[in-house]
């Protein structure tokens, strides 16, 4: 095979080459968008469901007291000695949800203390369904679709390396000098 015929190939591995990667840029595009879209939902949905007070019910007490306990009943129960601010330390660093339970008797019920996860997910249906969402597109295999052309190149680039050439990332063929050998 001349040089003219081995240029003339190369051309057309390059042309096919840049032609199949400039094909994928459309539908990974669109890929990236989705992706884009659904990790903003599922980011925007954990956001509210992370600052709403029924979720915070098991790790912030002081929902929990303000809606069964007043002041006066608080420093009855925990010492009249407790100034507003010494009472914030006492429960957030010396009591546990048993201990508080057994402090404050029947003002709380174990409901009032835990949301079950399955509940606050159902109260959530915006973070759930796109949660789910984001979810099956991983399963899917969005995280291979959108970097399609990349992945493409990658191995071009790999099986070209025994040719001493490489390709860019749009498929344009690299030659590389041959190595002398002494």
């Amino acid at each position: 095979m001349n040089s003219l015929e081995q240029a003339e190939d190369l051309k057309a591995f390059e042309r096919r080459l840049t032609e199949y990667i400039h094909c994928l840029q459309p539908a990974t595009g669109r890929w990236r968008m989705l992706l884009i879209v659904v990790s903003v939902c599922t980011a925007t949905g954990a956001w509210n469901w992370l600052i709403d007070p029924e979720t915070q019910k098991d790790s912030d007490l002081k929902v929990v007291l303000g809606a069964h306990l007043e002041d006066s009943d608080l420093k009855a129960v925990l010492g009249a000695h407790l100034e507003d601010s010494d009472l914030k330390v006492v429960l957030g660093a010396h009591l546990e949800d048993s201990d508080l339970k057994a402090v404050l008797g029947a003002h709380l019920e174990d409901s009032d203390l835990k949301v079950s996860f399955f509940t606050s997910l159902w109260n959530h249906p915006f973070f759930t369904i796109s949660c789910i969402t984001l979810i099956g597109l991983f399963f899917a295999g969005i995280h291979k679709r959108v970097v399609a052309p990349s992945i493409i190149a990658a191995r071009c680039r790999t099986v070209l390396a025994e040719y001493n050439m490489s390709c860019d990332d749009t498929g344009k063929l690299i030659l590389k000098p041959r190595p002398h050998v002494q």
